[in-house]
């Protein structure tokens, strides 16, 4: 009997030391991974990628017209060279969901931009951030993407 009690005295501690230091592991990596990345300002629209030939630079389509996208608390405004794009994000980590938002809709001679935005944009779901001044949106087709860069004043 005395045996028993050991041996379930023992197994018992195993059981709990082995359990204890796996659920300390999944909490500090469930703290890792929870850590959320900071989108929050303004970025200028740089290149919008959807494979190595066929891309939008809105600089390039019109010169001198900043063209940018506002993160505030949660939601996003897109400024275009002639519309605006709205909606709501969630940012959990580095996933990133668009919400469907309010979109103007004026013709203009150059909509490069927004024909590219409006594509792109239901399908990012994640960012990453280079240096605090380089974001990437990432669209569940690997080969698209947004790149954005941190303004360093507002306009």
């Amino acid at each position: 009997m005395k045996t028993h009690i050991i041996a379930c005295l023992t197994l018992f501690l195993t059981v709990t030391a082995c359990t204890g230091n796996k659920t300390t592991a999944d909490q500090n990596n469930t703290a890792v991974n929870e850590t959320t990345v900071d989108i929050k300002g303004q970025w200028y629209l740089e290149n919008i990628v959807f494979n190595d030939s066929v891309y939008v630079r809105p600089a390039e389509e019109v010169p001198g017209q900043r063209q940018y996208i506002t993160f505030e608390d949660s939601t996003y405004f897109i400024q275009t060279n002639c519309n605006t794009f709205s909606g709501t994000y969630t940012l959990k980590g580095d996933s990133l969901s668009l919400g469907d938002g309010a979109m103007t809709e004026m013709a203009c001679d150059n909509m490069a931009t927004e024909e590219a935005i409006r594509k792109i944009l239901p399908s990012i779901a994640t960012v990453d951030i280079e240096n605090d001044s380089i974001a990437r949106l990432n669209s569940r087709t690997p080969s698209e993407y947004i790149l954005l860069r941190k303004a360093t004043e507002k306009k």
